[in-house]
């Protein structure tokens, strides 16, 4: 299965793993399972951590090395992404997570969230 990570579960399951469900860990280690980032969510942790976010400190160059190092797969955003949020129903306003809801509805992939308003919009997305 191919799962998009949302960029909390991107950070918890690199940088701090014991925040994960138990349904987050097996999903994340199992070798069936692709694991995809979105470009969206480097762009989100840079521009958080710029503002001095204190749950945004991680370098981003340092993540990207670390998700690439550990088989990530990344995916950029695409005119078809930026489209499909305007069909977007309303249910939650932050732009990086709706780029993400976009991205997994256009490519078939499996969003993986522990917001429980992501987990409300139509689609593949699976609340952990």
């Amino acid at each position: 299965m191919d799962l998009l990570l949302d960029t909390n579960i991107l950070l918890w399951s690199r940088i701090t793993p014991e925040r994960l469900s138990a349904t987050a860990q097996t999903l994340l280690t199992s070798q069936d399972n692709r694991l995809f980032f979105s470009i969206a969510s480097l762009w989100e942790i840079a521009i958080k951590r710029s503002l001095n976010r204190p749950d945004f400190t991680v370098d981003p160059a340092l993540l990207l090395r670390d998700l690439q190092a550990n088989d990530y797969q990344e995916l950029g955003i695409s005119s078809a992404h930026t489209l499909a949020v305007t069909a977007m129903p309303w249910l939650h306003r932050d732009p990086f997570d709706r780029i993400l809801i976009a991205q997994a509805n256009i490519d078939g992939l499996l969003l993986i969230t522990a917001d429980s308003t992501i987990a409300r919009y139509p689609g593949p997305i699976k609340l952990i």
